[in-house]
């Protein structure tokens, strides 16, 4: 009944990774500034000539005129699973504010993130950037606690919509669920699960690497559709959507740990948005259904999703 699951499949096939983020840290001393890039390999295979084009889509400026790249040089460290790169810079005067042009979506995946930090003699900022916000302005002074909690909510926001195994799997929850009373409770299990997960593991000693992260979010999809597809009066089926969640919570504590974001404000800011994209996709394919129900969208939708989360899964687990 719900056909607009098939869409959202296609559209998102130009995501590549539910996680993909790189970090940069630029020390600034007088004109001159030191910048280096991590970016994870497995992102490579998607950048072309990476010495070039990497320092091509990364602009800094200030006092409108931008800094002169003095040299610049990249190396992988396999150890660490990371491509690194290091810059010089020169700035025309003393930088009392720093403009960035961040592009890296468009030489690596549309969903990419990248963390710059930036120390500017004893004070210091840092800035996100993604395709929605590819510039910012850096003013090294305190952000008050309005801006802290709008910019770290909206974060949260945006990476809860930013990745296909997201969409993909909140369609499959839509889909799972066999009356509005359940979808409520399936929602509530899942975030439940992934708010669970973002909290607890940082008290452990485990560190999900970026990969398992990307592997188990696939094989939750597919896990997902074979109840729809095999169990369609299971029971109980809101433990397992916790259990999922929980995987899904593993994404926004790599999130976390990155950022050094608080939780209260970007799990808020993914509940939100969580929610909302549950109620546009459980109206429209309620919508849809009703037009289709000769068609069987359901079974379609869900073997199609299974198929992908598996491709998805062994992709990611050969990466």
């Amino acid at each position: 009944m719900r056909v607009l699951a098939g869409f959202i499949l296609l559209a998102c096939q130009a995501f590549a990774h539910v996680m993909s983020m790189s970090s940069g840290d630029l020390a600034i001393r007088g004109t001159l500034a030191h910048y280096e890039l991590r970016l994870p390999l497995y992102e490579m295979p998607h950048v072309a000539n990476p010495a070039q084009s990497l320092f091509a889509h990364i602009v800094f400026s200030s006092g409108g005129r931008p800094a002169e790249l003095l040299n610049k040089s990249c190396r992988e460290e396999a150890a660490e699973g990371s491509y690194v790169c290091t810059a010089d810079y020169q700035f025309a005067a003393s930088v009392d504010s720093l403009d960035v042009d961040c592009t890296f979506p468009a030489v690596t995946v549309p969903n990419h993130v990248h963390l710059l930090r930036v120390e500017n003699g004893a004070k210091h900022d840092q800035a996100l950037f993604d395709i929605s916000f590819p510039r910012a302005t850096l003013r090294f002074r305190p952000p008050t606690p309005l801006e802290t909690a709008i910019a770290q909510s909206g974060g949260g926001a945006l990476r809860a919509w930013g990745g296909a195994a997201q969409i993909l799997f909140l369609a499959s929850l839509v889909l799972a669920a066999r009356s509005r009373r359940e979808l409520i409770l399936l929602t509530a299990m899942f975030l439940g699960g992934q708010i669970a997960a973002a909290l607890v593991v940082p008290r452990t000693a485990w560190q999900p690497p970026a990969r398992f992260v990307e592997a188990a979010a696939g094989l939750t999809i597919a896990y997902l559709a074979v109840e729809i597809l095999l169990l369609p009066k299971a029971g109980m089926r809101w433990l397992i959507v916790a259990v999922l969640g929980a995987f899904h919570g593993l994404y926004f504590e790599l999130f976390l740990r990155i950022t050094g974001y608080r939780a209260l404000y970007v799990l808020t800011g993914a509940v939100c948005a969580e929610i909302a994209l549950i109620a546009v996709c459980a109206l429209l394919f309620s919508y849809l259904g009703r037009l289709m129900a000769a068609l069987k969208p359901v079974p379609v939708c869900a073997s199609v999703l299974f198929v992908t989360g598996m491709a998805w899964f062994f992709l990611r687990l050969r990466s």
